[in-house]
């Protein structure tokens, strides 16, 4: 008896309980296809990652005395496509039995399901042994709640799974969340941690791929590519971050600057969502900095909220409501991409930034993403699928299940509400307050209107103006109806042209 086991790109956790022994009878296999380079226009530094780490892991399979078939991309017995491949395999092998890990991305789940169904021998899925918690049960928590606030499950993460609580079963330093204490911008002191990761050399990795006609866009950095290859790499981030980046990432976690990429994050996104690392030992670890006093608890609990509550909670955001929620788009915009999400070449400083470091790095931290990013384009009312779909591509820990809820939900509001209390948006006052992009900026922050006035300011202010009939009721928008509301008919007008200017003008800002 043959059996034919399928590691996907994103699996690549050698504690996984599939490798806790040897047997000559199980062949794994792990594939490069287009299938999964071409649903989206991605990155170069994440095909490079997610290849380069896959054939990582097969050596690291194969020197452990498990069977491998590794299909590179340019193989000539490579079709391409999961099912394609895998007909073709099992038949070669005579193999009787096929399993697979519970893929992450509904796409996936569905097209192994179904490969599953008309299969002539017998399959099944099994766990991937990676979450805190099964794909359904943030549903069966929230039951029949209009609205799914996700602090309601992080406190109910924390006590399941005791997580910064006391031994009466309360959360430590007498409350749940610290994000008033986590606001801070960044003086330049103290400094960013070194960048310690490993470089590796992909030159030959990058050529295989451009030679394989295979479309990307960003810098490829493959002579001195740094994201983890493995778990031993990863590690080694988690240790430096734990000593060097927690204890000032709850200061400055939401800090924006030009003078640094990285700041205090842990850039562990990548290794976590390939499932290199365990979010229960990155939050393990942690949580015991913070009981050493080596880590202040408003960055403990900062950083391990976004790992055993936004991240869980938005994995089961996304089972509950696919497929329909990639369609989501209640304000209907339709706007298209300016063309400066390809290039970073914009007037706005803080878009330029955040938008350059993306296309240069893979990676902009949460803030970036939503406050400077997302928060252009759902003012500008670009296309929320359109957005989605350039976040998925060029971010290199954006796997579909953790970046559509944050970008469809949270950033662009598609769903109306259901996940965000309110649209995350703002005019130059927050950027200015939280960043230093302001000051050397040719737009000026304090102006609504006028060829120089931020585009964010006069957006701003229309976009409220445009929704008020289904934002106005919102009771965490009240200061903004207020304030419009004190607003002349004259200044509304002028704020309302300069929007459409803007809008009007998006490629040439």
């Amino acid at each position: 008896m043959t059996m034919l086991r399928l590691i996907l790109g994103d699996q690549l956790n050698p504690e996984h309980s599939w490798f806790s022994g040897c047997d000559s009878n199980v062949v794994y296999v792990l594939m490069e296809v287009r299938q999964e380079t071409d649903y989206v226009l991605h990155h170069a530094q994440k095909i490079l990652a997610i290849f380069a780490a896959m054939r990582d892991f097969a050596r690291h399979l194969t020197a452990s005395g498990h069977r491998v078939h590794y299909l590179a991309i340019d193989d000539p017995a490579n079709r391409q496509s999961l099912p394609v491949n895998l007909d073709k395999l099992i038949a070669g092998y005579h193999a009787t039995v096929f399993e697979y890990q519970a893929p992450d991305e509904w796409r996936l789940d569905s097209q192994l399901a179904n490969y599953l169904g008309q299969l002539g021998i017998p399959g099944r899925m099994v766990d991937s042994e990676h979450f805190y918690t099964r794909r359904d049960e943030a549903a069966s928590f929230f039951d029949d709640r209009g609205q799914w606030l996700m602090e309601h499950f992080y406190r109910q993460m924390r006590s399941r799974h005791g997580v910064l609580m006391t031994a009466s079963g309360k959360p430590l330093g007498g409350q749940w969340n610290f994000d008033q204490d986590n606001r801070k911008p960044w003086p330049g002191l103290p400094r960013e941690p070194a960048d310690i990761r490993c470089e590796h050399d992909h030159s030959a990795l990058w050529e295989c791929i451009q030679q394989a006609g295979i479309a990307s866009f960003g810098e490829p950095s493959a002579a001195r590519f740094r994201w983890p290859l493995n778990r031993a790499e990863a590690l080694q981030q988690l240790d430096h971050f734990i000593d060097e980046g927690l204890p000032h990432f709850g200061d400055f976690q939401d800090a924006l600057t030009y003078r640094a990429w990285r700041l205090f994050h842990s850039l562990l996104s990548f290794a976590l969502n390939t499932k290199m690392l365990n979010p229960r030992e990155v939050v393990g670890r942690a949580e015991e900095a913070c009981r050493a006093g080596a880590a202040p608890l408003p960055a403990a609990e900062g950083f391990i909220r976004q790992i055993i509550g936004w991240r869980e909670y938005v994995r089961g955001v996304y089972w509950a409501r696919m497929p329909a929620f990639a369609t989501q788009n209640w304000f209907g915009h339709q706007r298209p991409l300016p063309s400066w999400f390809w290039t970073g070449e914009t007037r706005m400083r803080c878009v330029a930034h955040a938008i350059g470091q993306s296309l240069e790095h893979a990676y902009a931290h949460h803030i970036q993403r939503l406050m400077i990013i997302g928060n252009f384009a759902l003012l500008a009312g670009l296309d929320p699928k359109a957005v989605h779909l350039w976040y998925l591509g060029v971010y290199i820990d954006a796997f579909e299940w953790v970046e559509l809820p944050n970008t469809l939900g949270m950033s662009q509001f598609a769903d109306g509400g259901r996940l965000a209390t309110k649209p995350y948006v703002s005019s130059a006052a927050y950027i200015d307050r939280m960043s230093d992009y302001c000051k050397g900026c040719e737009y000026d922050r304090k102006a609504r209107v006028g060829e120089q006035a931020c585009p964010f300011n006069a957006l701003y202010w229309d976009f409220f103006s445009r929704h008020g009939e289904r934002l106005s009721a919102n009771p965490r928008l009240g200061m903004v109806y207020r304030q419009l509301a004190g607003m002349s008919p004259a200044d509304l007008l002028a704020v309302r042209e300069r929007a459409d200017a803007v809008r009007a003008g998006l490629d040439a800002l």
